[in-house]
């Protein structure tokens, strides 16, 4: 309550601090006058007191969030003055503050060679940036999520944000609002102290588009601490949220430009070593599909995964045929929605679905694809969520995946558990 250490606090970043008593109306118009004619930003602190104006209420404990009875609330409206009708329009945010031109020619990086996905996702970002409605934010690691690709072709639309992941969304909420087609990005472990104002832009009805780079134990040395194991769950929980997980460079780029367009909340997961082309630039990838990258009418299972995952059971399904165990591969490169009439399809054809991923559990790859084949009538079948489980360390990235029981020697392992003879 004192307003004098916030006033300093705003001071020594170079705001101008103006206090106020936050019941005064007329000394808060006066502020915003001042802060409008300021030639810095302006930081209001205004006091206040919970239930001002109502003897029982004001400055009392026990209160919040409490409904007054129909006593208490005449005696409360008594006490203000009696009933009143006062409505105000304040203006809206001009939704034309920066040219729309979705039609511009973007033109996608195209790749041959292995990539990393947050490379690729840097680079068809930077590419869509001719589309000036096009604005990126980074939470200080634009030299890891390589939004400083945007940053290099359009500075005047690249903010950063620094240590700070929940002005970084807040900021992305304010720039959807006037018009902008903004994305976020940051570690995706980084997420988790944002989630508050994620949660709160989904009930808004924000369109925001969001990227998480370094996720899993796959990211190697830098420890638990640096590794998003609980971003797929926490951005499912999202109301009407796209999850997207690609494994190439030439799928990452296609489905950037698609997040540019979708509304709500999209999410991209990207791989911080680099991955081999799968795909040829141009191809579809379609918001709620997949790909199947191994299949055969001789398929004994089913493997789902992606992302990293997603070249470790490539690997694992070459190494069963060599043993005469044919596997089917699914790219679930779209989590949310999830292609689930070709999951179901796998379920019956082969009777065996195994989700491998690089994130707890809980909550992931495995738990949408489980959602995905009890959404229609009766499943026959088994299931195998294979994910992490333990509390990872420090480790190379192939000695984490294996440890994890994500590596194409452990997976192959687990199938020929379940797959004998």
């Amino acid at each position: 309550m004192d307003g004098d250490a916030y006033a300093a606090r705003a001071e020594s970043f170079g705001w101008l601090p103006i206090q106020v008593d936050g019941h005064d109306v007329e000394a808060i118009d006066a502020a915003y006058r001042e802060a409008e004619g300021a030639d810095r930003p302006a930081f209001v602190v205004a006091k206040t007191e919970k239930g001002h104006g109502v003897s029982f209420l004001a400055n009392q404990e026990g209160w919040h969030g409490k409904a007054l009875s129909a006593e208490e609330a005449e005696r409360a409206i008594a006490e203000l003055g009696g009933a009143r009708s006062i409505r105000i329009d304040p203006p809206k945010p001009d939704a034309a503050v920066m040219p729309q031109n979705g039609d511009a020619q973007v033109q996608l990086p195209a790749y041959e060679d292995e990539i990393a996905t947050r490379k690729a996702f840097g680079e068809a970002l930077a590419a869509l940036a001719v589309r000036p409605e096009i604005v990126v934010i980074d939470a200080e690691v634009a030299n890891s999520t390589h939004t400083e690709d945007v940053q290099k072709v359009a500075p005047d639309r690249f903010v950063e944000s620094y240590i700070a992941e929940q002005n970084m969304v807040g900021m992305a909420v304010g720039m959807q609002a006037v018009g902008k087609v903004a994305f976020a990005a940051t570690f995706a472990a980084f997420f988790t102290r944002a989630y508050d104002f994620i949660r709160m832009a989904a009930i808004g009805r924000a369109d925001l588009r969001l990227a998480g780079s370094h996720a899993g134990v796959s990211i190697g040395e830098d420890g638990p601490s640096q590794m998003a194991l609980e971003d797929l769950a926490m951005m499912r929980a999202v109301h009407g949220s796209t999850i997207l997980y690609p494994a190439d460079g030439n799928s990452t780029a296609v489905l950037v430009h698609a997040m540019a367009d979708l509304p709500g909340i999209s999410y991209m997961r990207t791989t911080r070593e680099k991955t081999p082309k799968l795909y040829d630039a141009g191809e579809a990838f379609p918001i709620g599909g997949s790909r199947t990258l191994r299949e055969s009418d001789a398929d004994r299972a089913t493997l789902v995964a992606a992302g990293v995952t997603l070249f470790e059971s490539l690997t694992a399904a070459d190494q069963l045929a060599g043993d005469g165990i044919s596997v089917r591969v699914i790219d679930a490169y779209s989590i949310k929605p999830i292609d689930a009439p070709t999951l179901r399809k796998a379920l019956a054809e082969t009777g065996l679905v195994v989700t491998v991923e690089d994130h707890w559990i809980e909550g992931g790859l495995g738990d949408a694809v489980l959602s995905a084949l009890a959404t229609e009538g009766e499943i026959s079948g088994r299931v195998l969520k294979i994910g992490v489980t333990e509390m990872p360390g420090s480790g190379s990235p192939e000695q984490l995946r294996d440890w994890a029981g994500i590596s194409a020697g452990k997976i192959v392992d687990a199938l020929k558990v379940l797959l004998p003879g």
